[in-house]
């Protein structure tokens, strides 16, 4: 068998693998990177962060072709959907982005291994191939092996009716009529951009409220926007059953009518990838969650053993995996390395988009925490009027003793971008009045967070 040797082998090319290897290599340690798929970037970069988003922003500007343009004095006569060039053009991005990353490898010095990966003891790392098998040695090996969609009871997914987000980004046809089951933040994208272009959507949730991991406020309002968009809600139903059934599939429901569509969209999140990993011949157990346990610094309970990301505790959030991955070699190499998790933003990529960063007014209350809470609308602001976009607010929570910024919700346009100002606000423990007191230039949409901060201590301007 083939050996090879590395300081650290981190096993997964999500963006918390490959982060973690570029990282690294970038610290001084020869550096072993390993992915079963010949693309890297892992489900993020493949498909889905990336591949959603292209079509999300394909999507949107084909309804707003047809809905929107007429408003700003531009006539378009015909608008047609050409589905397979907004296909290609998604596989474009995507195909750009991968060969990004194995060209940062390339840059520096990362050896890339494709294959299986599983323990073969302490420090020992075996990879399986087409190729062939190799054995990797390691005083430090991180799991970042990401996460997998999750199943629920009664469901059989398929692939061709009854179907998870990876096919929902490749149809090659505009379902008639779609049933989404999840109303978090996948199921309400990509149901988003099939009822643009043109499918009758209808989402199921379990529980009384979409988004359950939001602001319960914003929440509400962005369902309400969505709802004028076309997609049908209906909260409390409990799937118990969905099959592919002809040339389409029926979903049953706890007291209710079955319902008969075109294609299914089973989105009830994702669960950690750590199938086929060999834990057992280390001695490392997971959790009653499936997650990897860990310590402040990422390590297992096995010696030079770390895990990051999806398999760890905390939100499923590619962003939260990259900052992991950077704190975790760092505590290797240098004894520091650190993650505010107050301050892992979330988005939601509707249109308009929902941002949230820090405690929910729910969690606030549930917490006995006092705050006081700011809220500004987009309508109220000239640069959201001046696009046509005005739907949504933004809303900070803070510290009724202190000010410190607890909190900051945001449903509306850009609003990805603009939580990245409460990001850095929480990440400095700053005060609404910081935020308030900050000059914000005009016009822009970011007067809006300016406004809510102010709107804190009752002083909004423009309202």
């Amino acid at each position: 068998m083939n050996q090879q040797t590395h300081d650290i082998v981190i096993i997964g090319a999500g963006p918390g693998g490959y982060v973690a290897a570029l990282r690294a290599a970038q610290l001084g340690l020869n550096v072993g990177c390993i992915d079963k798929e010949k693309t890297l970037g892992g489900t993020c970069v493949r498909i889905g962060c990336i591949p959603s988003k292209a079509l999300l922003e394909s999507s949107e500007l084909f309804r707003q072709t047809k809905q929107d343009f007429k408003a700003h004095g531009i006539a378009v006569k015909s608008v047609e959907l050409d589905l397979t060039t907004m296909l290609a053009r998604k596989d474009r991005v995507v195909d750009g982005l991968t060969r990004g990353v194995a060209g940062l490898f390339k840059k520096n010095n990362v050896t890339r291994y494709e294959g299986s990966a599983h323990f073969a003891g302490p420090g020992r790392v075996v990879v399986e191939s087409s190729g062939g098998t190799v054995e990797l040695s390691a005083k430090h090996i991180v799991i970042a092996t990401g996460s997998v969609s999750a199943s629920l009871r009664g469901v059989t997914i398929e692939g061709e009716r009854v179907c998870t987000s990876t096919e929902a980004l490749t149809w090659s046809a505009v379902p008639k009529q779609l049933v989404v089951i999840g109303a978090g933040a996948i199921g309400l994208e990509l149901g988003s951009v099939w009822a643009r272009l043109g499918a009758q959507v209808t989402v199921l949730e379990y529980l009384d409220r979409i988004l359950p991991a939001n602001d319960g406020e914003i929440a509400a309002e962005a369902q309400k926007v969505l709802a004028k968009q076309g997609l049908t809600f209906r909260l409390g139903s409990k799937v118990t059953g969905a099959r592919a059934d002809g040339d389409g599939a029926i979903v049953e429901c706890e007291g209710a009518e079955p319902l008969r569509c075109e294609r299914v969209l089973v989105s009830v999140g994702r669960k950690p990838n750590t199938e086929g990993l060999g834990l057992d011949a280390i001695g490392l157990a997971l959790d009653q969650g499936g997650r990897v346990p860990v310590d402040e610094h990422f390590a297992t309970s096995v010696p030079g053993v770390y895990a990051i990301g999806d398999v760890i505790r905390g939100p499923m959030l590619a962003h939260k995996a990259e900052d992991e991955g950077v704190a975790c070699v760092e505590h290797i190499v240098t004894g520091y390395g650190h993650v505010n998790y107050d301050a892992i933003p979330n988005i939601v990529y509707t249109s308009p988009e929902v941002a949230g960063v820090g405690a929910t007014e729910e969690e606030l209350k549930a917490a006995s925490i006092p705050y006081r809470r700011g809220s500004f609308p987009y309508i109220a602001n000239g640069r959201a009027k001046s696009l046509g976009h005005t739907e949504g607010r933004v809303k900070i929570l803070a510290h009724a003793e202190t000010d410190r910024v607890l909190g900051v919700h945001i449903l509306g346009y850009h609003a990805g971008d603009l939580i990245a100002e409460a990001v850095a606000a929480i990440e400095f423990g700053a005060t609404s009045e910081d935020i308030a007191r900050t000059c914000h230039a005009h016009p822009t949409l970011s007067e809006v967070v300016k406004e809510a901060a102010l709107a804190v201590d009752g002083r909004a301007l423009h309202i």
